[in-house]
């Protein structure tokens, strides 16, 4: 009997002490509220007016590439075209994920943009979202299409 009294006499401490330790923090969380937005990351890529040229020069280079790789590989054991084929597509990924920096970069600066005008405290990418958050990605958009 006395150790159950023990128990719920720490339990109602212990609640006490949780209660009063982030009763502030949770009223300061409420008094501020961050509101979170969120854009279509991948639909504002394809429509940025730099990616169809960016794609040109990565089909270009993935071109050179191949016919780089067809003159090499003239005499090569299976192994040797293996670890060619791998370096060629090392160089093109490579490239790849360069020329999309350059574009997700101007996103990241027009979403930052768009998301201060809105009053916006975070900004993710919308497969992430399960509810709730304000969509700017037209926002987003408008200012990198200039319209």
């Amino acid at each position: 009997m006395r150790n159950i009294r023990k128990q719920i006499l720490l339990g109602v401490v212990s609640f006490l002490l949780v209660v009063g330790i982030f009763s502030p923090v949770a009223s300061v969380e409420a008094a501020t509220p961050t509101q979170i937005g969120y854009v279509n990351f991948t639909y504002l890529v394809d429509q940025h007016p730099d990616t169809a040229k960016l794609n040109e020069e990565l089909k270009k280079m993935q071109d050179e590439q191949r016919e780089e790789y067809k003159q090499k590989e003239v005499g090569l054991s299976d192994d040797e075209k293996k670890a060619l084929a791998i370096e060629f597509g090392v160089k093109v990924e490579q490239k790849r994920r360069e020329l999309y920096k350059i574009v997700a970069d101007k996103i990241v600066i027009a979403a930052n943009e768009a998301a201060k005008e809105k009053n916006l405290g975070i900004v993710i990418d919308s497969k992430i979202v399960v509810c709730g958050g304000v969509n700017i990605t037209d926002d987003v958009l408008k200012k990198i299409v200039g319209k």
